[in-house]
């Protein structure tokens, strides 16, 4: 039973699912003095998520901590899509880039050679705790690889950020004032990352190997002309549903379901 005054407190804070937060919020409280830290802190706007210190993604909690990115369920498709190309491999390598706390990582977590990448050692510390089977870098993209990994990437994937500059600013408040902005701002179009990591792409991955970027509806046919201006196959996965949508390149000469074109 949760109490009446934290169910207030949330609604009246703007909480829309306040009797369901309010449940998870005592749950993970171990005393009253540390129930009210909490609710302070979802009151004062800071992400539900961050409060509780796990996100639930693809049936497994993630560990998330304040000013880091929380993946949200739409990412939950690049994951899939990132876990079937992995499959159908005996020992893939796997690479997250922009991998913040690691969800597609901790997904493919066992299978393989897998490496997770990304600029905020914040986020790699919770990427530690998700996906233990990998080996963490930190650096700006591509730069954070070693060089023993160019030519041998199987899957490379990326949630990189894709907000356009000028829409940061109509993001809601958890993500806007408690998200890094490295982590949402993708430039003047959304669409900045997206051209580097395919333009270096062809470097990294092996023959066969696939780029998995995910994007938007309206981002994807300028994500996948970034893909194929580097030489690379595209198709697109959507899920309209959740929001989810992949940009899916592949090598020349390889299609991206892994046939030969």
């Amino acid at each position: 039973m949760t109490a009446p005054d934290t169910v207030t407190r949330l609604r009246a804070a703007g909480c829309v699912w306040a009797e369901d937060e309010a449940a998870l919020l005592e749950s993970a409280a171990g005393t009253p003095e540390a129930l009210e830290r909490m609710v302070a802190r979802r009151v004062a706007g800071e992400p539900l998520e961050t409060v509780l210190g796990w996100v639930e993604f693809l049936g497994r909690r993630l560990v998330v901590a304040p000013g880091v990115f929380v993946p949200r369920r739409r990412t939950e498709l690049l994951a899939r899509t990132a876990v079937a190309h992995a499959a159908r491999l005996r020992a893939p390598v796997v690479v997250e880039m922009c991998c913040g706390v690691a969800p597609v990582a901790a997904c493919v977590d066992g299978a393989g050679e897998l490496h997770a990448a990304d600029l905020s050692r914040t986020a790699l510390d919770c990427a530690r705790a998700n996906a233990p089977t990998a080996t963490l870098h930190e650096g700006d993209l591509y730069d954070a690889l070693p060089e023993a990994l160019r030519g041998r990437v199987d899957v490379l994937v990326a949630n990189a950020p894709y907000v356009p500059t000028g829409r940061i600013r109509d993001m809601p408040p958890e993500a806007r004032d408690h998200e890094p902005l490295v982590a949402l701002d993708g430039g003047p179009d959304g669409v900045d990352l997206h051209r580097r990591l395919a333009a270096g792409s062809p470097e990294w991955l092996a023959p066969g190997g696939v780029l998995l970027v995910e994007t938007s509806p309206s981002q994807a046919p300028a994500t996948t002309a970034a893909m194929a201006a580097a030489g690379l196959t595209t198709e697109v996965a959507a899920e309209p549903e959740v929001g989810g949508c992949v940009a899916i390149g592949a090598r020349v000469g390889v299609s991206p379901a892994g046939e030969p074109a």
